[in-house]
């Protein structure tokens, strides 16, 4: 990115979002992480928030930008699984993944923009993954919910693109990260097996295309869904 910018990343505390927020830092921007317990990347402003708790989201918003300046760049990152076959979900198995996957990201997004859209400036990531469009067996409420990024993020495109904002979705496959590395070993290998670049991902190889869609390079691309899977996806 060219210009240093005022970057929030949600979950920055571990995996995807820590490498994220890392990026940034690397790069010399100033960058503010939301956790619900741990911290960011040294050289970042870690606030306690959750993303179901508007509250708690206003509280966090006005502290990254009482020290930091207005967000510029906001990677909407956390989100939770709770993976079990349809037929066995609760209700609640169901709400709570939606509750912070998708409805967290509509409250953070929209609290973000009002900055943004009055300095006719401002990049919007999403985080969703390749099962959102490849699907996945016990994880109906999961891929669901970061299906549905998509077509946020591209509502948000038509309604806010003439205002220099983009919003784009980052679909990652299977990283190596500690929920990846806990699977079972044969379903690790079964993984492995379907995905051409016969490797899993490292953290900071979503990192990188985080950055590009945020720099200036990436201005007129919106609306668009990077995959970072290997081939697993293949686009679907």
């Amino acid at each position: 990115m060219t210009t240093p910018r005022t970057v929030l990343v949600t979950g920055g505390n571990r995996g995807i979002g820590h490498a994220i927020a890392a990026r940034f830092v690397a790069e010399g921007h100033r960058v503010a992480v939301t956790a619900r317990n741990g911290s960011g990347p040294s050289g970042s402003v870690t606030v306690k928030a959750d993303v179901t708790d508007g509250d708690s989201l206003d509280a966090a918003i006005a502290h990254v930008e009482a020290e930091l300046g207005t967000i510029e760049v906001l990677v909407a990152n956390a989100g939770i699984t709770k993976d079990t076959l349809l037929m066995r979900m609760t209700d609640e198995d169901f709400e709570e993944v939606i509750n912070t996957n998708l409805v967290g990201v509509f409250k953070v997004v929209k609290r973000c923009i009002k900055s943004m859209i009055k300095a006719k400036h401002g990049r919007i990531i999403l985080i969703s993954s390749v099962v959102g469009l490849y699907g996945s067996p016990g994880q109906v409420n999961y891929a669901s919910s970061k299906s549905a990024l998509i077509g946020f993020a591209r509502s948000i495109t038509r309604e806010l693109g003439s205002r220099g904002i983009t919003a784009n979705v980052v679909a990652p496959g299977f990283i190596n990260t500690d929920m990846t590395r806990e699977l079972p070993e044969a379903q690790q290998a079964s993984y492995l097996s379907s995905i051409p670049a016969g490797r899993f991902a490292e953290p900071e190889e979503v990192a990188a295309a985080v950055s590009w869609l945020a720099s200036d390079d990436a201005a007129y691309i919106s609306g668009a869904v990077i995959p970072v899977d290997g081939g697993l996806g293949m686009g679907h």
